[in-house]
């Protein structure tokens, strides 16, 4: 279970990386939500979006998006399965941010499939990432 729920994950990062809509739909539940969370000075500033939405926005755009994670934390307890992840982030291959991942996935008919996410967006005090550059 744990590696099909870092599959699935993974499957969405190629997904969006494709702008491929109908494959974020088989990994994601349609009704979906993300909440992004990023410093503004002393205070956060979340920022709450809808798969669908996401979907939409992905299919309209000329940009590129790359997503990497590593060395996720997978817990797995039934049908329910959490993966956390340091991750960066680059638009037509430029380093745009980085942060950690929280998935939320229910183990489906069809397998795995995405529940929410909520990640935070750091642009400064990034590590390099072990994957090394992006390729």
């Amino acid at each position: 279970p744990r590696d099909s729920a870092v599959a699935a994950v993974n499957e969405f990062f190629r997904a969006m990386t494709a702008r491929d809509t109908a494959a974020l739909a088989r990994v994601q539940f349609a009704d979906g939500v993300q909440y992004a969370a990023r410093m503004q000075g002393d205070s956060v500033a979340i920022r709450r979006g809808t798969f669908e939405g996401f979907a939409q926005q992905l299919a309209g755009l000329k940009d590129t998006y790359v997503e990497r994670m590593w060395e996720p934390t997978v817990l797995v307890h039934g049908p329910l399965a959490v993966v956390w992840a340091s991750y960066d982030f680059h638009r037509n291959k430029t380093f745009s941010h980085c942060g950690v991942d929280a998935f939320t996935l229910l183990r489906s008919p069809t397998g795995w499939k995405i529940a929410t996410v909520s990640y935070t967006t750091e642009a400064t005090g990034c590590k390099p990432s072990p994957l090394g550059p992006l390729q």
